[in-house]
């Protein structure tokens, strides 16, 4: 993970109605390539900065929540600008609301966060060629395998397991 340093940086909507800002760097930034990934975003794959929500911080506006199915079945809240309607991130079940995943391209500077990893590519696109040099998994991934120890170390006192 090599996201470095010059926190917080901003994000938010086509129509600048919702702004938000990171205030550290992410836990990890997944690739998916999942089918229900494409299905929601319309594209090849979805860029997601995994972070902490205490973490992202509303400079201007209010997402509406919009609940969605999900692959496995608990669903997903998905914030969305209410004029544009372009979303800005989610909570899935797994962790609830402590962890939201940005919309990596809802930032304006979405190149700071590339993928630390792959995954689901057994559904990529059969045209994307993942040539990046970034781990790649065929479905899920073992996260002590491939996190960073700082990043586990947060998720586990955000969670309590600590």
């Amino acid at each position: 993970m090599a996201h470095g340093s010059g926190f917080p940086i901003e994000g938010g909507c086509d129509c600048r109605a919702v702004r938000y800002r990171l205030t550290s760097a992410p836990l990890f930034v997944h690739c998916c390539h999942c089918r229900w990934c494409q299905r929601e975003t319309g594209s090849a794959f979805a860029l997601n900065a995994m972070i902490e929500t205490d973490r992202v911080e509303l400079a201007a506006g209010a997402p509406e929540q919009t609940l969605t199915p999900s692959n496995s079945g608990k669903g997903q809240k998905i914030f969305r600008c209410p004029i544009c309607r372009i979303a800005l991130w989610s909570h899935y079940a797994g962790a609830g609301d402590k962890i939201a995943f940005i919309r990596v391209g809802t930032l304006d500077d979405p190149d700071r966060l590339p993928p630390d990893i792959h995954i689901f590519t057994a559904s990529k696109q059969p045209w994307v060629v993942l040539g990046d040099g970034k781990p790649a998994v065929a479905e899920y991934y073992d996260r002590e395998r491939y996190w960073p120890a700082e990043s586990l170390e947060r998720r586990r006192s955000l969670l309590g397991l600590s």
